[in-house]
């Protein structure tokens, strides 16, 4: 069995919307979690706050720089993750399929080496 990332790419604005209107997502999304655990396959999961209330701390100089905001600047970031556990990519490939469907955006699969 093989662990693969799989990230939700996600776009500015994207958390701008209503709550209301993200709601259904949200459920949904809760719901896939659910069939993941159901199905063995889930390791772990989560969803990241707003690129915009990031901080990113770069310790490779002389000094510790402390900078708010995001690494990079882009047009995309990263949304939230699921990190499953299936025997190969193809597997993968259709639980990520699943996953695009119910949170609506992109998802880029990685394998994970976990520590």
């Amino acid at each position: 069995m093989s662990q693969y990332l799989l990230s939700v790419v996600v776009e500015p604005g994207a958390y701008d919307i209503p709550q209301e209107e993200a709601q259904p997502q949200y459920e949904a999304t809760g719901r896939f979690n659910d069939e993941l655990q159901a199905e063995g396959v889930w390791v772990f999961a989560g969803g990241l706050g707003r690129v915009d209330e990031a901080t990113t701390v770069d310790n490779t100089g002389a000094d510790v720089v402390v900078t708010d905001g995001p690494y990079a600047e882009t047009k995309e970031y990263l949304g939230g993750f699921w990190v499953v556990e299936v025997p190969d990519l193809d597997a993968a490939l259709k639980i990520a399929a699943r996953a695009s469907k119910v949170c609506g955006q992109r998802i880029e699969i990685r394998t994970f080496d976990g520590a």
